[in-house]
């Protein structure tokens, strides 16, 4: 070999190192940047340069001409990509299921003036004086007052469960909103990968990096699958419908509900469409429901991968409207629509609580003959508002309920004396027996039965109890994601001690081509010299 092809070989060398320190530079630059993914030089020998090739010969004469550098690879391992996504949606998930328990028994154990539980346990004593002495007027005011606070406390705390049901929707506005930015910006990563990569000599490692990133920030919102073409386009799909494939985007979009305002993720390229006098694409609500994202009425199941995606968790927990308890007159209705929704089981027990209370202290005081003077037997201490769009024959729910404003101008309406002028302490004592009388349950699943008194604590206990269930739950997932993401950071992630010892290593790679490059020279010089050439 010549000198110069010494010389030539010596400065491969030299570029090849001074490449490989640039890339461990970078991984240590890049530690901390979210999704960044760790590179790894790869080095290989460029093609030998033949002097001859004897056939009489074991081998020919061949000349190196160095080493290049072959390729800068991301270290992913894909079976590690795919269980951390899943698990990170399903920790998500349970999250979120696990925060609206606590957040909803944050609502129903209120503080200071405004609790319920206060409200109620001050209306049971009321009724145990009543019982004592129905004559008073005292006695007979307080009644009716404490009535008029528990209603006020009551839709305040069903007010608080709507407001969390719409501030739950926001949520699935946001993330859904997201989501198609993810899908647009993927597809247009994939047209730059694609670009990239595309002579075969450079990889997009950077743009690939945040491909995975925006992967795994979709995994956490829905159950998601993918694949990735010879070619370098990645397909997503969304709980098995087409979201982004290879550089096309199919937008979710979101139908409204005119009564609820509350937002439903469909698949518009999967449905059919029609065009309303101003010339706007609509969507029928058969359509809209043929085409939803997520099919809320599958049973929820780890083994199905049920369980997985934030904004699942969202519809689920928010429900589809503001629940009351005739929904719960058909347990297989109540099992369909109800249970699944923690906003909406909450709201169906609770009204079921007041409604109860409304009709069952009318039923006395109508049996009695206690009206507002007007001797209508509908015109009792509670009756119901005619509210606009109300229903004919509607039952007692919270909203539609309200203390008689002429029992709360006269209290003494209701004087509890016979016309022979005898106490009437037997509707009073009715009064005491229907608070203490175990013959309600929370809902169609629960045996256990309770009295008026009880009934609100067992509510609180039972969102407690599910809250506790959900939080090992989700504690559990976090541990597994936890687990997983170590155990794929061990390959992806960037350690700065073993990337310094790489900058080591090449440092002085570098320092050895340098030397032997100067040695070359000074023989080539030494050689000029002397022979004066």
């Amino acid at each position: 070999m010549s000198l110069f092809s010494g010389l030539y070989v010596g400065t491969t060398a030299l570029r090849v190192a001074s490449d490989a320190l640039n890339t461990t530079a970078h991984n240590i630059s890049n530690s901390d940047t979210a999704g960044y993914t760790r590179q790894q030089v790869s080095q290989s020998t460029r093609h030998y340069n033949i002097l001859s090739s004897p056939s009489v010969s074991v081998a020919g004469k061949e000349i190196g001409m160095g080493v290049k550098y072959a390729e800068t690879r991301q270290v992913r391992d894909f079976f590690l990509d795919q269980v951390y996504r899943r698990e990170s949606g399903r920790s998500a998930f349970y999250e979120v299921s696990y925060e609206a328990l606590t957040h909803v028994q944050d609502l129903l154990g209120e503080s200071g003036d405004r609790n319920f539980a206060e409200a109620i346990e001050d209306y049971w004593k009321t009724i145990e004086e009543l019982a004592g002495d129905p004559s008073s007027a005292v006695t007979q005011g307080l009644f009716v007052s404490k009535a008029q606070t528990l209603i006020e406390r009551a839709t305040n705390v069903y007010k608080s469960l709507q407001d969390y049901q719409n501030n739950l929707n926001k949520e699935v506005k946001k993330y859904a909103d997201k989501l198609n930015d993810y899908g647009k910006r993927l597809t247009e990563l994939n047209k730059e990968i694609s670009k990239i990569e595309a002579g075969g000599i450079e990889h997009a490692n950077d743009q690939r990096d945040e491909r995975n990133y925006i992967l795994d920030q979709m995994a956490e919102l829905c159950s998601i699958s993918y694949s990735e073409d010879t070619d370098g386009f990645v397909s997503v799909q969304i709980e098995g419908v087409d979201f982004v494939k290879r550089n096309v985007f199919y937008e979710m979009k979101l139908d409204k509900d005119e009564d609820t305002g509350f937002y439903t993720p469909f698949w518009p390229h999967i449905v059919e469409s029609s065009v309303n006098e101003k010339g706007e694409i609509v969507y029928s609500p058969e359509e809209v429901k043929k085409g939803q994202v997520f099919n809320l009425e599958r049973e929820i199941s780890t083994a199905a991968n049920t369980d997985v995606g934030r904004l699942k968790a969202l519809l689920l927990v928010r429900g589809d409207h503001a629940a009351d308890c005739s929904e719960m007159a058909n347990t297989d209705q109540y099992n369909r629509e109800i249970a699944p929704s923690v906003c909406m089981n909450i709201q169906a027990e609770f009204d079921k609580l007041i409604s109860s209370i409304a009709m069952a202290v009318n039923d006395i005081l109508g049996d009695a003959g206690y009206t507002d003077g007007t001797n209508n037997t509908d015109n009792l201490l509670f009756v119901r508002i005619n509210r606009e769009g109300m229903a004919p024959g509607e039952g007692w729910h919270i909203g539609n309920i309200k203390v008689n404003d002429e029992f709360l101008k006269q209290p003494a309406l209701l004087n509890f004396v016979r016309d022979e002028d005898s106490v009437d302490y037997e509707t009073a004592a009715k009064l005491k027996d229907a608070f203490e009388k175990e013959d309600y349950t929370l809902n169609p699943n629960t045996e256990k039965r309770s009295n008026f008194k009880d009934y609100y604590g067992d509510l609180v206990i039972q969102v407690s109890n599910t809250g506790s269930v959900n939080k090992l739950l989700y504690e559990y997932q976090l541990d597994t994601q936890e687990e997983t993401n170590f155990a794929r950071e061990q390959i992806l992630g960037v350690s700065t001690d073993e990337e310094l010892q790489f900058m080591i290593k090449f440092q002085n790679a570098y320092n050895v081509a340098s030397r032997y490059i100067t040695t070359l020279n000074s023989m080539l010089e030494n050689m000029l010299n002397q022979f004066g050439a």
